[in-house]
């Protein structure tokens, strides 16, 4: 593969994985959003079609109240009663149904046949006992159940959201229903709709991936390499540049991190916060509402204090203002706190006035030691030293850790990344690195060269 070839390759797989792992994530966070939004709109109906279906079974109960408040128990007054009931009715499918306590039909003024019969043991397709549950809800007291029944306007079952209620002189429940499918309908609908949102977004995605790679590849085209000597100065100069890129990024997030997000998530707790106070409803729920409310908001605050972290991580604000020496006794004291192994630093020599890129690239190099120390050699101790003496800054890290076998790790395909990163930085301000573990331990130095 040709120069310029690996120029583009390199250009264009990264930013490849990048957007698909944006769009990967775009569609799980589309995903959760419709999601969310399917169970709040449910919830909505729900709660719109319970405080609607409470309403007329109240209605219904005070349109039989002078009859079931008279104490008679006649044929000719429980006729009256059914009477009553099977006169009331709302919408084409909205009726009033009566059965006695045995789940015996009393009433129904939709499916007729059904008066007389012994329907105890009817059982929904889905195997549920339909007229047991109502006649054990109404014997708890009445409230809702949710159910499939038969629906007059179609004759095909569907689910159904009931509400009964006792009438116990007379050894009756009575009640009615609002059937759900026009919720479901509506509820398939929103479904369809966030589903073609995720579609279009995908394709955009899709779009600018395309795009993006073929202006990589369009400007890629048009490099032109003549020399390897002109070549290898502009690599070892775009080397140097992804270096102080990356520096810059780092810092620029960390400060994005703490001056954007940390912000955005206050502003999250605090509307949070709010949102317990404006609740409604019983007391019960509001309590628990409110408790929920509240672990979110503890929740944030864990949040908050981790983006400070990793802001810190990024880029120490004790490099820039107090220099190596500082940055790396606080890394110091950091590493042992988190990891249970004692750090011990030390300095010597003029180390108050190197050069920024020197710091950088030498505080860089202890974290990734330090990190490799804590994910794979087990150290009990760990000796981490700055010492600069006649123009030669040297940084070193010892442990007591199993050690490993530096040359296999280096050639591995698939490990040894972070010794790589510490040799490439090196090798960017021309300095060395030098390796020694055994069973024992590991020594890691690099040195750096200053020159004017």
């Amino acid at each position: 593969m040709k120069l310029r070839q690996k120029f583009i390759f390199l250009a264009i797989a990264p930013l490849i994985v990048a957007l698909c792992a944006i769009a990967v994530f775009v569609r799980q966070q589309a995903a959760e959003l419709a999601r969310q939004q399917h169970a709040t709109i449910q919830q909505a109906y729900l709660a719109s079609k319970q405080a609607e279906l409470e309403h007329y079974v109240e209605l219904a109960a005070h349109a039989i109240a002078h009859l079931t408040a008279s104490g008679r128990k006649d044929a000719d007054t429980l006729d009256e009663a059914k009477r009553v009931l099977q006169s009331l009715s709302f919408g084409d499918d909205g009726y009033f149904f009566v059965y006695d306590m045995q789940g015996r039909n009393l009433m129904h003024p939709r499916q007729p046949e059904l008066v007389g019969r012994d329907l105890w043991d009817l059982h929904d397709q889905f195997g549920a006992p339909t007229i047991q549950n109502l006649v054990a809800v109404a014997k708890a007291g009445g409230g809702l159940v949710r159910y499939n029944w038969v629906k007059p306007s179609t004759r095909k079952a569907g689910p159904k959201l009931g509400y009964v209620v006792p009438i116990k002189d007379w050894n009756w429940i009575m009640g009615s229903g609002l059937y759900l499918d026009d919720v479901e309908a509506a509820l398939a609908k929103v479904d369809a709709q966030q589903s073609r949102n995720i579609d279009v977004t995908m394709l955009w995605i899709m779009g600018l991936a395309i795009l993006a790679t073929l202006v990589i590849a369009t400007a890629g085209l048009a490099l032109n390499i003549s020399e390897s000597r002109v070549a290898d100065a502009k690599l070892k100069a775009l080397a140097q540049r992804v270096v102080d890129s990356q520096e810059q990024e780092r810092a620029r997030l960390s400060r994005d991190l703490h001056d954007g997000i940390s912000q955005w998530l206050v502003s999250i707790k605090l509307q949070i916060e709010a949102g317990i106070i404006r609740l409604q409803g019983d007391a019960a729920q509001q309590a628990r509402a409110r408790a929920s409310f509240e672990r979110i908001a503890e929740e944030l605050n864990d949040v908050l204090g981790e983006v400070r972290r990793i802001s810190h991580d990024l880029r120490p604000t004790l490099l820039d203002d107090l220099g190596l020496a500082a940055a790396l006794d606080h890394l110091a004291q950091e590493f042992s706190q988190h990891s249970g192994t004692p750090v011990a630093f030390s300095a010597r020599g003029n180390v108050e006035k190197l050069p920024a890129v020197v710091g950088t690239v030498l505080f860089r190099i202890a974290q990734e030691a330090l990190t490799n120390i804590e994910r794979h050699a087990g150290a009990h101790r760990i000796d981490l030293s700055l010492t600069s003496l006649r123009g030669t800054v040297v940084l070193a890290i010892v442990d007591d850790g199993a050690g490993f076998d530096p040359e296999g790790v280096e050639t591995h395909p698939q490990r040894g990344i972070g010794l790589r990163n510490m040799m490439e930085r090196l090798d960017a301000i021309g300095g060395t690195l030098d390796i020694v573990s055994s069973a024992a331990g590991t020594s890691v130095r690099a040195s750096v060269e200053l020159k004017d």
